[in-house]
């Protein structure tokens, strides 16, 4: 028997500028040249990362790139470390630089506090591509930590300059600021956050409402990911997080039920669409 689902795409979920940018600069080369080195995964997303190896991009770590010479590099949106870049001139490696301009525009703050001796703090997840490049900044000096509770033991100057990965929640950035100056730092807070990151959070929490059932599409690995299905999840206790259609459990859908689904901004839109032909088919 048909489920007749009435399924909707979220028209504003799907990659963010950074990754469309990154992806666009990587296909048009991988067509000239038929393959192409791309330091990491070039978007969490296991899914679009296999649609590109197919093409040939080759993903490499950075302990590769010390060993490679004469050959072009993609850095992806998440951006790089001085160190990376040091590298590539010393090996002749062509830099193809997709770093997202929100991103690099805060490396750049970053640099320039960190040259004028400022204490800083990044409030941002531990090991992340982007959070490594920022850090690099820093000569490794800034403390990187996740959530407040790792700041209780911390030995932390009086005064400091606070910044945010670009893709954390802009709520618990200035809860942490107040909860800082509280107890009693001084506190020069950069909200440093993308906003079309950041008003996703806000229109998703409508989006997901609308619907009977919510199905959350996103990398495992995408951290963007994790905090956008609590969103959904917050507004729409009916929701599920899937990263493949092979995943979905049809019965937990019943007949005539309305689907919404959306994803993190490194979920391709083709992802989505197999989704819902996946839903419309059951």
């Amino acid at each position: 028997m048909a489920k007749n689902l009435q399924v909707t795409i979220d028209k504003d979920s799907g990659f963010c500028f950074g990754v469309v940018y990154a992806i666009d600069m990587a296909e048009e080369i991988l067509e000239e040249d038929g393959y192409l080195y791309c330091l990491g995964d070039i978007v969490h997303n296991d899914e679009e990362v296999a649609r590109l190896r197919a093409k040939g991009l080759r993903i490499i770590g950075h302990e590769d790139l010390a060993t490679l010479s004469n050959e072009k590099v993609l850095i992806r949106a998440h951006g790089e470390a001085p160190e990376t870049y040091r590298t590539a001139l010393e090996n002749n490696i062509t830099l193809i630089d997709a770093s997202c301009p929100v991103v690099l525009k805060l490396q750049n703050r970053i640099k320039t506090s960190h040259d004028d001796n400022e204490k800083i703090l990044i409030f941002g997840k531990h090991g992340h591509a982007e959070v490594i490049g920022l850090q690099g900044q820093t000569n490794n000096e800034a403390l990187v930590f996740q959530d407040l509770e790792e700041l209780d033991h911390a030995e932390l100057p009086a005064s400091f300059t606070l910044y945010s990965q670009t893709t954390k929640s802009v709520d618990k950035f200035y809860a942490i600021k107040e909860e800082l100056i509280k107890r009693g730092y001084e506190v020069k807070a950069n909200d440093t956050i993308c906003r079309q990151v950041s008003n996703r959070y806000e229109d998703l929490g409508d989006f997901a409402r609308q619907y009977d059932k919510i199905v959350f599409v996103s990398g495992k690995k995408s951290s963007n990911g994790k905090v956008l299905y609590d969103v959904c999840r917050q507004a729409n206790p009916n929701s599920y997080f899937i990263s493949d259609p092979a995943e979905l459990d049809a019965t937990i859908f019943q007949e005539n039920e309305s689907v919404g689904i959306c994803g993190a901004t490194s979920t391709p839109m083709w992802l989505m669409k197999d989704v819902k032909e996946n839903l419309e088919a059951l």
